[in-house]
């Protein structure tokens, strides 16, 4: 039974599902046409909940960038379209590389660099 909850005024759609003996769920209908899910999803456990959340696929978004830098490094035709693919295929695994150390270094087990580091201190 789907049920209509209103935490904090926010309103949330909630529903109980049953896990399997092989700790499988079945995420119901209602929650995966109107999230848009396709393939995959993100898992997380965060603040001792499991927050699942679809895939997008963003690498569209650096696009215009990519070929900007190809075509200024003078490639063309079929060498600028490979170049292109390659490119675009590391943009998501470089996205998760500098996500994972950003909360390391949030975690305070990774060194990092404050906006004073980068960019000094706005008297000088």
């Amino acid at each position: 039974m789907l049920h209509q909850a209103q935490p904090g005024g926010n309103s949330m759609l909630k529903k109980r599902i049953s896990v399997s003996q092989k700790r499988q769920i079945t995420i119901p209908i209602e929650f995966f046409t109107n999230l848009g899910i396709d393939k995959e999803v993100d898992c997380y456990l965060q603040n001792n909940a499991i927050v699942i959340r679809p895939v997008r696929d963003n690498t569209g978004e650096f696009d215009e960038e990519i070929l900007a830098d190809l075509i200024a490094q003078g490639l063309s035709g079929p060498e600028l379209l490979e170049r292109f693919k390659e490119t675009r295929r590391n943009v998501r695994p470089a996205v998760e590389r500098l996500l994972d150390e950003a909360r390391l270094a949030a975690a305070g087990k990774a060194q990092f660099s404050t906006y004073e580091d980068v960019f000094g201190s706005e008297s000088e």
